[in-house]
């Protein structure tokens, strides 16, 4: 998307200097990077940047206005209600595909949000390799908001540790050891100590919850939650996961984030924004007839994660045959550019762009990103594995002066 940058990048990448920087990014956890890491990073413009920015901030305008928290509580099933105090969502995740308009302009669409965290360790290690064995990077930052890696680092530890001891705060996912981003686990331990803690091995004693810390030797009681876990992942290991603690009671602990904000903030909140970079949504069960070129939308379900269940082909049975059209919605198709250009086919790109929200502060800021490539249908790492010059990545800007 910079040219320039591009094209030095591309005659200078061999497929030898590749390998040495994979070799070099699987060194320090072997074996835990399972998704397939692209050859080449995200050259990103100011202007596309700063557009992604005012989208975001659009958002953030809806989250932090007076009545978000009354109006979203529709968007979480009753069965998944998770009492506590759920202060402020500290991660926010807005996904943007690069897209060309009808003037044939590149420009942000947004894709998807979440009021979840992903990869916010490993995207501060992962860049660093980049910057390492390709020069041309050297000079160019993943951080936003104002941010560089001692600041970064230093406001992500008071979100997730607060004023307690490392101990204190744990990472919870479902069998996290088997899960395909635990190399982010693993460097977030590695920064803050902070240990990865599978929801079997909790030991609940009354309403406080304890884990068992690998270095210590003993138990120690859980004060923070650095949540992973989403509860459709749950719901389908249930039977097979053996006892476990249920999470919808009140448990003597501090969510980061609260487990409701990945209702929250959401697909759901898509239909209610309107901003020349968000497509046009609308709740499934909203809609008054189907348009007649379905081929332009795309049909998703509003309680699904990485992209399952998304329906890009749609036709008028699959409208006909959801039965709880209230739980999806209705969005206009984006035209992701493929402007990334590779040795052989151009790549098309998603580029995420991480929020923190720290204790204190009136509203999120933006502090770090990711980006994806693909050469297919579908934008995700599990996707198009075949193919070369796709997969995780990160987009790389000019440091604001």
């Amino acid at each position: 998307m910079i040219p320039h940058l591009r094209k030095i990048f591309n005659d200078s990448f061999t497929e030898k200097k590749y390998q040495t920087f994979l070799d070099d990014l699987n060194a320090k956890h072997p074996g835990a990077i399972e998704f397939r890491i692209a050859e080449t990073p995200v050259f990103v413009p100011d202007d596309f940047r700063e557009k992604m920015i005012s989208a975001c901030e659009s958002i953030v305008d809806i989250i932090t206005a007076r009545g978000f928290k009354e109006e979203s509580v529709k968007a979480i099933p009753p069965a998944d209600f998770v009492p506590g105090n759920e202060t402020h969502p500290h991660f926010i995740a807005f996904d943007f595909g690069v897209c060309i308009n009808e003037k044939k302009e590149i420009e942000p669409q947004l894709i998807e949000m979440q009021g979840f965290p992903t990869l916010y360790g490993f995207q501060v290690y992962y860049p660093e390799m980049i910057q390492k064995h390709f020069s041309i990077t050297r000079n160019l930052t993943q951080y936003l908001g104002g941010y560089d890696r001692p600041s970064y680092l230093k406001a992500l530890k008071k979100i997730l540790i607060g004023d307690n001891e490392a101990e204190n705060t744990i990472l919870l996912e479902i069998k996290p050891w088997e899960q395909k981003t635990r190399i982010d686990f693993y460097c977030t331990q590695d920064y803050f100590g902070i240990q990865p803690v599978c929801i079997t091995e909790l030991i609940e004693e009354g309403n406080r919850l304890f884990y068992f810390h690998k270095d210590k030797k003993e138990k120690v009681q859980v004060k923070r939650i650095y949540n992973r876990i989403i509860f459709d992942d749950l719901h389908a290991q249930k039977d097979s996961l053996g006892k476990h603690i249920d999470l919808k009671k009140k448990w003597d602990v501090e969510w980061i984030p609260h487990p409701n904000w990945f209702y929250r903030i959401s697909k759901y909140t898509l239909p209610f924004i309107k901003h020349p970079f968000v497509p046009e949504t609308e709740f499934l069960d909203k809609v008054k007839s189907i348009p007649e070129d379905l081929e332009n939308y795309v049909l998703k379900p509003l309680f699904s994660f990485a992209g399952q269940g998304v329906v890009i082909d749609i036709k008028q049975q699959d409208i006909h045959s959801i039965k709880d059209p209230s739980n999806w919605i209705l969005q206009r198709k984006v035209n992701y550019a493929p402007v990334i250009q590779t040795p052989d086919d151009p790549a098309k790109a998603e580029i995420r762009i991480m929020y923190i929200w720290p204790d204190g502060a009136t509203r999120p800021v933006p502090a770090i990103n990711l980006a994806r490539l693909s050469k297919g249908k579908m934008i995700g790492v599990r996707y198009n594995q075949d193919r070369t010059w796709v997969g995780g990545s990160v987009a790389l800007f000019k440091p604001k002066a």
